[in-house]
């Protein structure tokens, strides 16, 4: 289960996996919906065929547009988002963003546990 691929993007840095994509996104960035056709090109590229979970390791403090979920909600292979914050506050954002997206979405205290999440996930389907 080594990396696969590793993106520095302008907002982000993204680590492609076998089974899922790590994002971190960068200091002050401002997610908006169209961010998600970027997550998109990185799906289609890497997960043909495939089921694929989203962590986002959010280890940075940026905004993010609740908007984007409904709109990645459409990436068909796309199965589930798992959320490791940093801080009290980025764990209330994204409970908030939680009510927008109606796909499997947790939220975890470290990547290891957003692993094994993602891993047990994907062998159920």
């Amino acid at each position: 289960m080594g990396i696969v691929k590793y993106y520095n993007f302008k907002d982000s840095e993204a680590f492609v996996f076998d089974e899922f994509i790590i994002n971190q996104v960068k200091e002050g960035v401002v997610i908006e919906p169209q961010h998600n056709d970027l997550l998109n090109d990185c799906i289609k590229k890497h997960f043909i065929g495939k089921k694929m979970v989203y962590i986002s390791n959010r280890a940075k403090s940026y905004s993010v547009n609740p908007l984007i979920y409904p709109e990645a909600e459409k990436i068909p292979n796309l199965v589930a988002i798992a959320l490791i914050p940093k801080t009290q506050m980025m764990r209330k954002n994204a409970e908030y963003e939680r009510e927008f997206y109606d796909k499997p979405y947790e939220i975890f205290d470290n990547l290891s546990s957003a692993i094994e999440w993602s891993h047990s996930l994907l062998t159920q389907l």
